[in-house]
């Protein structure tokens, strides 16, 4: 069974930083597109963030300069920096394996 597990959510000042990780077991990230969404109450969730297995990565326009996705496809693991974080990044981050599998989600909250 197929089981990504994010965690590195938390309450942070506007400015701040946080990094976010995403652990699977179940399945090896080598060969997949792996993304990173986020969802506010009400809302759809947004694609932010996707890093190929080359390590190429996009990003939408909302976190392009202040996000870095990366992977390490030894650990299983892929990580969302952010950096220099706007009240309204405040939302909960699934990490994702696009038609496979979705974390849990974790919750950000950007607030003085």
């Amino acid at each position: 069974q197929v089981q990504l597990v994010e965690s590195g959510g938390g309450l942070v000042q506007p400015g701040g930083s946080l990094r976010l990780s995403c652990a699977a077991s179940g399945i090896s990230f080598r060969g997949f597109v792996l993304a990173w969404y986020r969802q506010t109450p009400g809302n759809q969730r947004e694609l932010i963030a996707t890093i190929n297995n080359d390590r190429t990565a996009e990003y939408a326009d909302s976190v392009k300069g202040r996000f870095t996705i990366s992977r390490d496809n030894a650990k299983n693991t892929m990580h969302l920096q952010m950096n220099s974080l706007k009240p309204e990044d405040t939302a909960v981050y699934f990490c994702n394996i696009p038609h496979i599998s979705w974390g849990q989600g974790t919750q950000v909250t950007v607030s003085s």
